[in-house]
């Protein structure tokens, strides 16, 4: 019997010495016994050997694990058995495999593979093979669909709308819409309804919409010729332009045209409850009581003779614009399935599309309804009305741990991609080129390779300094760059696809950078970061016009993605377990999902049609759900070493854009270093600015870069300016040129305010002692007016003492009284107009 413990032998009965029973072995018989002694000590040493093989081969595979057998190192997920992928070098996880069996809700394709028994005869390919749309009889159509000429089916309503939705356009021909023409042309001849707009193209909008500022109409006629608005201060303006006092607003009176003067006006004498009457003298009672001949109210207001018994929307709909209902007194306006009542008389369509969930991806509002429309590139599924990609297949990549995996969506595929890795954190991929991009946080280095469809053990390096924790990686795989977060660092950096030109862009200490997604064809980046206080930061790819996108019930971001489809952000949250979307302008957030099990410690996500995908740590698995509503849930695969990071390859994930930098007449926009996409904040954005590397100043054509001369000093606050980039804390020598001339004005803007002050106080006192001045100089000036004085030398008396003589004014001129030496002598008639003249 062998025991072992690990690789160690205990004890080994088969290789003990053996025994003879006396008598049988004779003298000569001693070369025999020589030879077998022999051959035990070498079936000790083969025993030997094979048990110190054994662990190796058999002890490093877990219970939940495939052993490929044989003397092969090598465990497996049990799940790749008989997957239809080879995963064993002997094969043996492909060798008797039983037939799959599809379930009853299934259907089984002619390569094997089982499909929803919904997608057969859907007019989409869902088997590889196709065999789901092969002899698959005409579609019959519901009641509340249309039967287009090619056989499909639409909605009923969407037949006849001006609008060709069937492929061959059958739901617009004049004999299937009763011989109408549904063109334009047609629809110029049957005029509006009241209050509403008639564009020249034919369609029919709400009359307040015109002149406000958003063209509705397809020719945008409806923002033609608007006037514009010269309403006085104590006037109201009414959404068509005109005036009206405003004292006529919410008076309870129609005084605009378009009515808008009575629009969101407050009715505090509406009676709730039992009681749906208000008297006019204030009380509420039942409707019960309203004209029944007996008065209720104290004023008579429940029995008025004119009204009671009288049905006021026999006369025009009494004013209604769809439904009007006549009540005991007065009536009520009632709109149909799709409208809502803004005023007491017109009905509004319900925009649906303000929901972003109501489509897969584009929404059109229609009249009392909407239509769901997909992309380019994407086909409706006329049964659950998402839209599916044409092309080709879908793959997911995600790492795991020490290589990275490639999978289609229904795991009709499931292999190695790049094996023999360190420590993958981050993914990206750049479909036109076939090519894929990760991290390394082991080797703290930047990867790139060719897909070729076979497991590769060939890369390139792209980075491989000053990295720390590159936690995120994105590809622009409009301008060939690709950007990164490092944690460590708390930096976005940037860098062409060769890695020749690198740049850091914005920098932070204190922050725990993550995930980051490009957006190249608006210029836009948006990354994760779970520092304190957590957020999701949106940026130009130039690093201009950085703000805060998400502060909010936000904890721990981790992996971030973007539905340029629906234009929207999708985030996990490991603290909160919950998967969330908002749009890129930081509006209409939804939480999408929360689940303590299945998004226990999410990590990354992905989000394709309209499913979701996401890695997580602690169930060491990917799942999947629909992205709308969360529903859904899937296990994609488990038994993973540490699935992280998860992109979705397929070519319509990156759609075409425009490389300004390489339309110009000089290469690369004419930048000495890097030409940069500049974020499309307005119509007049720059398509690109140009950067140069750190510790580098952009010269000042705006296009070559000088070296940094000045001393390293350090900035405290985000700086933007031209192609400047934000930065804090970050000194001169690791800066880029736009970063050090920014923090350069910036200390001229901190010593500025400082001298701003102290003129602050010495200016209010220059004046305040100039304007004492210039009075006491008017004063000074008005008294010398009314006072004359006369000084003069007495040359008879030869004074030595001053005498003041005054001299009065009469009527008859100027008097001289007499005077004596040393006599102050003061005469003065008393006249009214006298003047006082004081001589010395």
């Amino acid at each position: 019997m062998l025991q072992m413990t690990g690789a160690r032998v205990q004890s080994l009965s088969v290789c003990a010495k053996p025994r003879f029973p006396e008598g049988t072995l004779q003298t000569g018989d001693s070369s025999l016994g020589q030879a077998v002694a022999e051959s035990m000590r070498l079936c000790c040493l083969f025993v030997l050997l094979l048990a110190a093989a054994v662990p190796a081969v058999f002890a490093t595979c877990k219970s939940e694990d495939f052993s490929c057998g044989g003397f092969v190192n090598h465990c497996i997920p049990r799940f790749w058995r008989c997957d239809g992928q080879v995963d064993c070098e002997n094969g043996s996880d492909e060798q008797d495999c039983p037939s799959r069996t599809c379930s009853r809700h299934e259907f089984r394709c002619d390569d094997g593979k089982c499909i929803a028994a919904v997608f057969l005869c859907d007019l989409d390919r869902d088997c590889l093979d196709g065999s789901d749309e092969r002899h698959c009889p005409p579609p019959t159509c519901g009641p509340a669909h249309f039967h287009c000429n090619s056989s499909a089916c639409i909605p009923m309503l969407w037949a006849c709308d001006g609008d060709s939705d069937c492929d061959d356009g059958s739901d617009e021909w004049p004999q299937n819409c009763g011989g109408h023409n549904t063109s334009a042309a047609w629809l110029w001849h049957h005029p509006c309804k009241a209050l509403q707009f008639h564009c020249r193209s034919g369609e029919c909008i709400h009359f307040g919409w015109r002149c406000d500022g958003s063209a509705d109409c397809r020719d945008k006629s409806d923002e033609e010729n608007c006037a514009v608005p010269t309403c006085q201060p104590d006037e109201f303006q009414c959404s068509d332009g005109t005036c009206i006092h405003g004292s006529q607003q919410c008076d309870r009176e129609y005084d605009c045209n378009d009515r808008s003067d009575e629009l969101g006006c407050i009715n505090m004498t509406v009676c709730e409850g039992p009681y749906k009457f208000k008297c006019h003298s204030g009380e509420c009672i039942p409707v019960g009581e309203v004209c029944n001949s007996v008065q209720d109210c104290q004023d008579w207001s429940d029995e008025p003779l004119k009204e009671c018994g009288t049905n006021e929307c026999l006369d025009n709909k009494g004013g209604c614009s769809h439904v009007c209902h006549d009540l005991k007194i007065g009536y009520e306006c009632l709109c149909p399935k799709g409208f809502r009542l803004v005023d007491q008389l017109r009905c509004e369509d319900i925009d649906e599309c303000q929901d972003p969930d109501t489509c897969s991806q584009l929404c059109v509002n229609v009249e009392g309804s909407y239509k769901c429309v997909c992309e380019e590139g994407f086909q409706m599924d006329l049964l659950s009305k998402s839209c599916k990609a044409e092309g080709g297949i879908a793959y997911l990549f995600f790492t795991n741990l020490h290589e990275v995996r490639k999978m289609t969506l229904d795991r009709s595929e499931y292999s190695s991609l790049i094996p023999n890795l360190k420590d993958v954190v981050a993914l990206d991929v750049e479909v036109a080129r076939n090519r894929v991009y990760w991290s390394d946080s082991s080797l703290k280095k930047i990867f790139s390779t060719q897909i070729d469809g076979e497991p590769t053990s060939s890369y390139n390096t792209i980075i491989s300094e000053d990295l720390q924790a590159p936690d995120g990686l994105a590809v622009d795989w409009v301008h060939s760059n690709i950007y990164w977060t490092d944690s460590m660092l708390g930096t976005v950096s940037v860098a062409d696809t060769s890695g020749m030109k690198r740049k850091t862009l914005f920098k932070k200490e204190g922050s725990k950078l993550r995930a980051i997604v490009v957006d190249p064809v608006h210029g836009f980046m948006y990354w994760t970061d779970w520092g304190t206080p957590a957020e999701i930061k949106k940026g130009g790819l130039n690093g201009v016009d950085i703000h805060s996108l998400v502060t909010e019930n936000i904890q721990w971001p981790n992996g971030i993605t973007l539905d340029l489809s629906s234009g929207r952000l999708y985030w996990v949250d490991s603290k909160l377990h919950t998967i969330s979307s908002i749009n890129v302008n930081g509006g209409n957030r939804k939480t999408i999902l929360e689940d303590k099990e299945k998004l226990a410690h999410p990590f990354s996500l992905a989000v394709f049609e309209d499913k979701v995908f996401w890695t997580d740590l602690i169930n060491e698995a990917i799942f999947s759900a629909n992205r709308l509503t969360g529903s859904d849930i899937n296990l994609m695969a488990e038994n993973l070493l540490a699935p992280e990071d998860i992109v979705l390859f397929h070519n319509l994930t990156q759609p075409r854009g425009v490389n300004w930098c390489e339309k110009t007449t000089l290469p690369n926009g004419g930048c000495q270093f890097l030409c940069l996409p500049a974020p499309q904040i307005g119509l007049h954005s720059p398509r690109f600015t140009c950067a140069c590397p750190d510790g580098m100043l952009l010269a000042e054509d705006r296009k070559s870069c000088l070296t940094d001369t000045n001393p390293a000093v350090t900035t405290r606050g985000p700086t933007m300016a031209g192609s400047t980039v934000a930065i804090s804390e970050l000194t001169t020598s690791k800066l880029g040129p736009h970063q050090a001339w920014d923090n350069a004005t910036h200390k001229g803007d901190q010593e500025r305010p400082r001298s701003m002050g102290m003129l602050y106080i010495v200016l209010p006192i220059a004046l305040l002692t100039l304007l004492c001045f210039g009075t006491f100089l008017l004063w000074k000036n008005w008294r010398l007016k009314s006072i004359n004085s006369i000084n003069f030398d007495n040359p008879v008396y030869q004074k030595t003492t001053e005498d003041e003589v005054h001299i009065c004014h009469s009527q008859e001129g100027y008097t001289y009284p007499s005077a004596s030496v040393d006599t102050r002598v003061s005469f003065c008639s008393a006249t009214a107009d006298q003047d006082e003249i004081s001589v010395f």
